[in-house]
Parts: structure tokens; C-alpha cells; sequence
């Protein structure tokens, strides 16, 4: 294990009883501990924190390993344990130690961490702004022993003040798979959620993308991710846009399909898990193969576009 390349972030949600579990026992989180920081006090106690205005926040700083668990993941987990749009604190517990902030320790994470708020603000979610601070890492100082893992030293305490603070509700409120359905709908046309939350399937010939021949990427109409070039797409004459490979290999996943009684392998977007289509061995060497995707699961950016929506890394793709 070479702990040389572990890296290290620092959340603040609030009661750091609440924020430990979510991160704990996962492949790359190799530690998380409660602590204090933010302030001007050096080692500050519990009682400091709270009564004497030292400008600490209650934080977890996680020790993970970027390969097999990337900060964007635990950005992900950890707007899904807090309520972004409270600028006094979280549920029960107000004041300033327990306000919410992201501590980035490089420039990328500040990068990502200023996207992922901005991927929050724009998705609808929440009905208030996120008033989330993105900050510098400061010095952090653990917290007494007694406040490390409370949630398996005093289950029974904690089940009753997580409960009773009003979290579980609300993010059973905003994280549920109801909520989800209901942000796809408002974002997705009627064919766009059917083809990737259905596995339906759009009409051939009668599709956005079918006969596109326009210089670009096609990425996931949900997240944005690139999944696709023009570069290996083709005309198979089937009505629908087909690919010989896609952009990178780990952008989608293949899975058997028994559907409508017939044996073909389903294509669905990694990040999303949406549906995109089916991959058949009767495309072009030298792959082989012909990935038949609904265009209804694509979003087309053309080559004019890349830089300004965000795609600048994919322009060298058509330096030829």
C-alpha cells in the first residue's frame, strides 16, 4: 500500500456524529476522523468550539485513495447527507460550528467542488440557493476520543439524535427515488425519459441523430458525459445512430438482454446507468462492432461548441 498517493478532504455538515458513517467502510476510504476547523484557536476543545466563537467548524477529514474512490464520489455523498440551503447551521443544531463548508486541499478539488455545487444549484433539487462555503483547507485538530466513530460507541444515543434532528427526514425528502424520478421528468422529454429509464425504444428513421453527419460528440442527455465521436459513426442503414466504439470503454457498460423474446446485449450509460441501446457484431472492422444507440440518449455538441460548453479536451480528437 503506498500511502504516498492517499489524499486527504475536509467536509463540515454540520454534527460530525452525522457525517462519519456515510463515508465510512468503503474500497479507498482508508480513515475518517470528527475534528475541528477553520478557526483562530489552536487545539481547541469541544466546550471551546461551542461557547467561546473560535470560528471552528465541526468537520470530518477523510483519508481516501483518488484511484479507487475519486473526490467526485465523495463530493457526491456528502451534499446527500446535509441541507445546503442553511446558512445557520443543520436542523436542530445552529451557530456557526456547525454551518456547512467544503475545505478543498488542491486546486482540483476546488475545481471539482465548485462544479459539483454548481451541478446542484442548476439540477432543480432544492427550491432555496446552495449557500454551501467552498474554502482553503485550514489546520484541522482531531476532536477528544470520545466523539471519534459515536455512532458505533453509542448506537442507541445516536439513532435518537439523528432521528430527532430532523436529517433522515429530510434527505429521505429530497434523495428519494420518487424525488428522482420527478427532477428527470422535469429535465427529460417524454421520449428522452422513456428511452433511458424505460428501455423503450424511439421510432428508426424518425430520430434526432439517425442521419447526423455534423463534426462532434454525442454525451449522456442526463449527465453530460462524452460517450460518443462522429468519428465512429456510421451509416448501418438501420434508422438509428450507430458507433463503432464508443469514446472511452468504461463510458458505457454491456449487459445481457432476454427482452421481447430475443438474446441481444443492452448498452447503458456508466454514470447514469440510463439506457442508451444495443451493441451488435455486424459493424465495421476493425472493431466488429455496431453500437445502435437511440438518439433520444444523446445530446450532440458540435465541434464549434466544445470549448464553450465545457469540451475543450475533446477539440484535439478532430486536429487532423
Amino acid at each position: 500500500m503506498n500511502t504516498n498517493e492517499f489524499q486527504l478532504a475536509t467536509f463540515a455538515g454540520g454534527c460530525f456524529w452525522c457525517m462519519v458513517k456515510p463515508f465510512e467502510e468503503t474500497p479507498g476510504i482508508i480513515n475518517v476522523v470528527s475534528g475541528y476547523t477553520g478557526g483562530t484557536m489552536v487545539n481547541p476543545t469541544y466546550e471551546d468550539v461551542c461557547s467561546k466563537k473560535t470560528g471552528h467548524y465541526e468537520a470530518v477529514q477523510i483519508t481516501f485513495d483518488p484511484v479507487i474512490f475519486p473526490y467526485e464520489k465523495l463530493l457526491d455523498i456528502y451534499w446527500q447527507q446535509i441541507d445546503p440551503t442553511n446558512s445557520e447551521g443543520q436542523f436542530f443544531d445552529r451557530g456557526q460550528p456547525y454551518q456547512t463548508a467544503i475545505f478543498y486541499h488542491n486546486e482540483d478539488q476546488h475545481r471539482e467542488a465548485l462544479e459539483s455545487k454548481q451541478i446542484l444549484e442548476e439540477s432543480g433539487r432544492f427550491a432555496d440557493p446552495i449557500v454551501t462555503k467552498i474554502l482553503p483547507a485550514a489546520t484541522f485538530y482531531p476532536a477528544e476520543d470520545y466523539h471519534q466513530d459515536y455512532h458505533q460507541k453509542n448506537p442507541l444515543r445516536y439513532g435518537a439524535y439523528r432521528q430527532g434532528s430532523g436529517r433522515d427526514a429530510f434527505l429521505k425528502e429530497h434523495w428519494s427515488k420518487g424525488k428522482e424520478k420527478d427532477l428527470l421528468k422535469s429535465k427529460l422529454t417524454k421520449i428522452q425519459y422513456e428511452v433511458t429509464q424505460n428501455k423503450g425504444t424511439e421510432p428508426a428513421f424518425k430520430n434526432e441523430y439517425w442521419d447526423n453527419n455534423k463534426i462532434g460528440i454525442y454525451v449522456d442527455v442526463i449527465s453530460g458525459e462524452p460517450l460518443y465521436s462522429s468519428q465512429d459513426k456510421f451509416d448501418s442503414g438501420c434508422g438509428w445512430p450507430s458507433f463503432s466504439k464508443p469514446l472511452q470503454p468504461e463510458v458505457v457498460m454491456e449487459q445481457k438482454d432476454l427482452s421481447h423474446f430475443m438474446q441481444r446485449t443492452e448498452v447503458t450509460s456508466t454514470k447514469t446507468g440510463a439506457h442508451l441501446g444495443h451493441v451488435f457484431n455486424d459493424g465495421p472492422k476493425p472493431s466488429g462492432l455496431r453500437y445502435c444507440i437511440n438518439s433520444a440518449a444523446l445530446r450532440f455538441i458540435p465541434l464549434e461548441d466544445l470549448e464553450k460548453e465545457g469540451y475543450g479536451d475533446y477539440v484535439k480528437l478532430f486536429d487532423k
